[in-house]
């Protein structure tokens, strides 16, 4: 007979049921009233990649399996908080967490327990379910444009700091999308992809003055969208004109991109980087406020956003200027706001953001650290920013790469001694879906 007098403890992310989880919670209804601690997206986001499904689709699904009694959020990944706020008699989890970097979490929950003078019930892994193959069998099913467009904000609201990758072509996408390093603190992924002009159009061999147009960058973003899954942040350089810009928005949106970034400049493009060594003419902040207001009135979602990127800095001007435009186009309708700067120290940026988060609390920072590349992620996320942008790391990685085995295979008149620089073949074969 189950004691109902006890109450079993069950800490569930309940994206993926499988037959172990239905057993977990069967040996837990049997020693008592189950109690699931359903992760929430911020507490799975803080060690894995966001959930397909949000808390709530999570809870609908958890609730009605039979024998769950009860279901409370666990804002963290410890099971620590709620453990000391529901007492419950006991905990339980399968063993698979005897090694690896939960380890650590079993230890704190067993001292714990026995603080509270509870159990830590441990059940035998359920052979046979691999839970991370489940995971990667739902991203080979793809995604449609309106849940990858929504992704963005998602993530803006459950993570600290959004951490994203410049692709230029299907194969950096692919990258982007399945890489995933184990640390202390959980898996490390990207969360998603940066479509830069620059990168795009150093591919093609052109100038970064935004000589590709918008058909010609959607073919190439085509290829990235049709194998990842994972939300994409156009840069849309100034914009172009108002009236056109109502339409790039549209076509973005259409096609499922997340955000556009623009910025405040006008004139033949420059690039950021060359700072006032080129002649970096600003837009006024009525023109760009009235750009911004004009692509806000073209989207048709919610989730579509448009991000103001501030060029005070690149053309010699102050923090308050940049402050005094990014508070414009925030009351203009910008979803966000990124300031840039070519100054290594970061200071100029460190100063913007904490003046900025005085007055909005909310309002996603958009950092691009090329040159002061000295500070982590974790000392951005103390300045307030919310999105760190890795804008060009990829092409720049492949550019001598291939110049050195063509190098190789220009002195050497054969390839053999270019392949410890190569990928394998098989390899390379098996990295594309459908391939093997």
């Amino acid at each position: 007979m189950t004691d109902k007098t006890k109450t079993i403890y069950l800490g569930l992310s309940g994206e993926i049921v499988h037959p172990g989880i239905i057993n977990i919670i069967k040996e837990a209804a049997k020693r008592g009233d189950v109690l699931v601690g359903l992760l929430t997206d911020s507490a799975i986001a803080s060690r894995k990649r966001v959930p397909y499904l949000n808390y709530e689709q999570r809870k609908a699904v958890i609730e009605n399996i039979k024998g769950v009694s009860r279901i409370v959020a666990q804002e963290e990944w410890s099971y620590i908080p709620n453990l000391r706020k529901y007492k419950p008699d006991a905990i339980i989890h399968g063993d698979d967490w005897e090694s690896g970097f939960l380890r650590k979490e079993r230890d704190d929950v067993f001292a714990l327990m026995k603080e509270l003078g509870g159990e830590v019930i441990e059940i035998p892994y359920t052979k046979g379910v691999n839970s991370s193959a489940m995971g990667e069998a739902m991203r080979s099913i793809g995604i449609t444009p309106d849940v990858r467009l929504a992704s963005l904000k998602r993530l803006i609201e459950v993570k600290k700091i959004v951490r994203i990758m410049e692709a230029h072509s299907g194969l950096s996408g692919l990258i982007i999308e399945k890489l995933e390093i184990q640390k202390e603190d959980g898996l490390h992924s990207f969360d998603g992809m940066w479509s830069s002009s620059l990168t795009d159009s150093a591919s093609k061999g052109k100038p970064d003055i935004e000589a590709v147009d918008l058909t010609t960058r959607m073919q190439d973003l085509t290829n990235i969208l049709e194998c990842t899954t994972k939300p994409i942040i156009y840069d849309g350089d100034t914009g172009g004109k108002t009236e056109h810009f109502v339409f790039t928005v549209r076509t973005l949106e259409r096609n499922g991109i997340s955000a556009v970034i623009i910025e405040d400049k006008v004139g033949l493009k420059k690039n950021s980087l060359f700072g006032t060594e080129v002649k970096q003419e600003l837009s006024s902040i009525e023109d760009f406020c009235l750009k911004i207001r004009a692509g806000k009135r073209a989207q048709i979602t919610k989730e579509f956003m448009i991000i103001a990127r501030l060029e005070s800095l690149i053309a010699g001007h102050s923090v308050d200027d940049a402050l005094k435009r990014a508070k414009a186009y925030v009351e203009a309708g910008a979803d966000g706001v990124m300031i840039h700067s070519k100054e290594k120290s970061g200071q100029d940026i460190k100063e913007f953001c904490l003046r900025f988060r005085d007055d909005y609390l909310s309002v996603p920072i958009v950092l691009v650290p090329t040159t002061y590349n000295q500070f982590r992620e974790k000392e951005f996320l103390s300045w307030g920013a919310n999105i760190i942008i890795y804008a060009n790391h990829m092409l720049r990685a492949s550019y001598p790469a291939m110049l050195n085995v063509a190098k190789i295979i220009l002195d050497d008149e054969r390839s053999i001694r270019a392949d410890e620089f190569c990928m394998p073949i098989k390899e390379i074969l098996e990295l594309i879906p459908g391939g093997k």
